[in-house]
């Protein structure tokens, strides 16, 4: 379980950071993908800052409850984007798919851990 938690944070790291930068220095390739700069993407930079921050976090301290909490809620917005965006070729889209099938991989080989520390 251990190293499917690593797998899944640091594909969270290794996505993120070149996100975060490309949105930081402003750069063209940005918007391509997500469209010219909005308010709304703002606040997207924040979350994926938050996301990878705590992935950070996450990689030192690997508290299972945590992670389990951080992948299910990446999972769940992830897998509602296609609808949300109304597409699926959209490249976001397409990644935010792949992520989250890897993101379930680990949560499933999570729930044993996760049931022992709640009683189940």
């Amino acid at each position: 379980m251990i190293s499917w938690i690593y797998i899944s944070l640091a594909v969270n790291i290794v996505v993120l950071v070149p996100i975060l930068v490309l949105m930081a220095i402003k750069s063209p390739l940005i918007d391509h993908a997500w469209g010219g700069f909005t308010a709304a993407r703002g606040i997207l930079m924040s979350i994926y800052f938050a996301i990878l921050a705590m992935s950070l976090f996450l990689v030192f301290k690997p508290v299972p409850s945590l992670v389990f909490a951080l992948l299910l809620v990446q999972v769940i917005y992830k897998v509602t984007t296609p609808f949300t965006v109304r597409s699926f070729s959209n490249p976001v889209v397409i990644s935010n798919l792949a992520i989250s099938a890897l993101h379930i991989g680990t949560l499933i080989n999570m729930v044993p851990t996760i049931q022992n520390q709640l009683g189940y």
